[in-house]
């Protein structure tokens, strides 16, 4: 069941990768970013995990970090890899893989998880967050974020796995990460304004 809810969602993307590219892709998350790269390294490396259109991995390489990318949809891979191209950024690839599998064989001073692992079902995040752990180095930062709420929902196609502070720490229990700070905001897209986000900055300790 949890495998079909996971599918689901990624045959979502797959079917609307187009229209999700452009909803997302100019979305200004300087706030966000403030909040997570002071923390790293200068010219540290950066695990975006789930990176949808690829905004935020531009992002990190025009700041000089090195950047390591995947997404589970084939087609955000897609959409990510040509905006990397276009813009004539080189350096990184970005791979069909999902936050359970993922692998590698550098540790990271950094993973950003933005809006992403909340499609993995609650039952799984444990696993995933196990597995992103162990790519961190010791004391590196993890940022990611959900939907705030105590429930799972589905939605147009898509299931989302919501978190409040005590939900988030339940997930990452027994993974070596630790949350240093959490925080609310509204969704960056003007026609979401009502929805909040819990935002997180986990550490590896």
């Amino acid at each position: 069941m949890n495998q079909t809810k996971q599918s689901q969602s990624i045959a979502f993307y797959n079917t609307h990768a187009e229209s999700f590219f452009h909803d997302t892709v100019t979305v200004n998350l300087t706030p966000l970013y403030q909040a997570f790269l002071p923390l790293l390294p200068e010219q540290g490396s950066i695990l975006d995990a789930g990176c949808g259109s690829g905004r935020d991995s531009q992002f990190f390489l025009e700041q000089g970090f090195k950047v390591s990318a995947f997404d589970a949809s084939s087609e955000l891979v897609k959409k990510a890899s040509e905006l990397l191209g276009v813009h004539g950024i080189s350096g990184v690839s970005v791979q069909e893989n999902t936050f359970e599998h993922y692998q590698s064989n550098e540790t990271f001073d950094g993973i950003w998880a933005c809006a992403s692992l909340l499609h993995v079902p609650s039952a799984q995040l444990k696993a995933s967050f196990i597995n992103l752990a162990s790519l961190l180095k010791d004391n590196g930062i993890f940022y990611c974020s959900f939907k705030h709420g105590d429930n799972d929902i589905e939605r147009n196609g898509r299931y989302f796995t919501n978190a409040t502070e005590p939900r988030l720490r339940s997930f990452i229990k027994n993974t070596d990460l630790a949350i240093q700070r959490t925080w609310l905001t509204a969704d960056a897209r003007p026609d979401r304004k009502n929805e909040q986000w819990l935002n997180a900055i986990l550490v590896k300790g």
